[in-house]
């Protein structure tokens, strides 16, 4: 049997054994990783345990005695609260900083731009050329995409809001198309419960077809809603829009960058010199600034407009086909001399 002399030496060793443990523990848990001079990428996969993350860790050099960081974070609950993703681990990062960030999941962003007057056929293309995004639509139908986000039947043209969404490499392209997708509906609602009450349009859908034509003809935010009131007053009176945007999509993948005369008289479900009234779909992903001018077009009485041609992008407008037809004369004479200074 073993004293009460030894017993309490025993207990004195273990306690002392323990207290050089637990400070040893502790300057370790508050220590630097070796991750060096610059931030690494480390990135944890869906079904990857807390163990197997902690080993991977070390055999990349990055942490010492991993079975540490495993009592860690079972003694800290932080090995239930692991999330996936990507993670950017910055010089200084500590073994309890990393527990907070893995518990926290503050994974590494990424960012993607949809850009006003993108057409689906460019946002799907964007999408693909995101490599951290888990690509789950290729090969897919736009028939089949839409069916996926849940609106089967539904044409894609128009239906997502345009601008930079960030997301983790654990998300996919569908993702960031849902987002989008609900950005468009939360816009398009507020606008169209702000509408005026004289517009001669009758949902929100063709609103969103209106303002997809404005964010067409013109990237001048100063003039979007005054042309609305051009397309507003030629459908007031039953006018064909006339607006070249709509045919030049409604030529699709043949349109070769010059358009003709006998593009304008091809008609197409989208060739609104042929057609009175408003396409079928939107043409392109507006911005809210077109989405407000659909609903608040300033409305003069003015039925035509034609670049000025002075470089800014900017429009006469016209009341009637002679002043128009003098504002096309201007236009032409000034394209011209800016080509003969430009072959000189």
């Amino acid at each position: 049997m073993i004293s009460s002399r030894w017993r309490i030496i025993l207990a004195i060793a273990v306690l002392l054994v323990g207290t050089v443990f637990a400070l040893l523990f502790r300057n370790w848990m508050n220590a630097p990783l070796s991750i060096g001079g610059k931030a690494v990428t480390f990135e944890i996969h869906q079904g990857d345990t807390f163990a197997s993350v902690a080993d991977s860790l070390a055999e990349q050099g990055l942490l010492t005695h991993p079975r540490w960081l495993k009592i860690a974070a079972r003694l800290s609950g932080a090995d239930s609260r692991m999330n996936a993703g990507e993670y950017s681990l910055e010089p200084g990062l500590t073994p309890r900083g990393l527990l907070r960030k893995f518990s926290l999941g503050r994974t590494r962003q990424h960012s993607v731009t949809l850009v006003e007057g993108w057409t689906f056929r460019d946002v799907r293309r964007a999408l693909e050329r995101e490599e951290p995004l888990r690509q789950t639509l290729t090969g897919r139908s736009d028939a089949e995409v839409m069916a996926m986000l849940g609106e089967k039947g539904r044409s894609p043209e128009g239906l997502f809001f345009p601008d930079t969404y960030v997301y983790g490499k654990s998300n996919s392209d569908r993702d960031i198309l849902r987002q989008a997708r609900q950005r468009m509906q939360a816009e398009l609602a507020k606008a169209w419960d702000s509408r005026a009450s004289d517009i001669p349009i009758k949902s929100d859908y063709e609103a969103l077809v209106l303002a997809s034509i404005i964010e067409k003809e013109t990237a001048s935010t100063d003039e979007r809603s005054r042309i609305a009131g051009v397309f507003s007053e030629r459908l007031r009176i039953g006018m064909r829009l006339q607006t070249d945007p709509t045919v030049i999509y409604g030529l699709g993948a043949t349109f070769n960058g010059n358009l003709r005369r006998a593009d304008l008289e091809r008609d197409t479900p989208y060739n609104t010199y042929t057609r009175a009234g408003l396409p079928p779909t939107p043409i392109a992903m507006p911005g809210r600034d077109a989405l407000q001018a659909a609903v608040h077009p300033d409305m003069r009485g003015e039925l035509y407009f034609v670049a000025k041609g002075i470089g800014d992008g900017t429009h006469q407008f016209s009341k009637t086909l002679a002043q128009h037809e003098r504002a096309v004369q201007e236009y032409v004479a000034r394209y011209r001399a800016r080509q003969g200074r430009a072959s000189k």
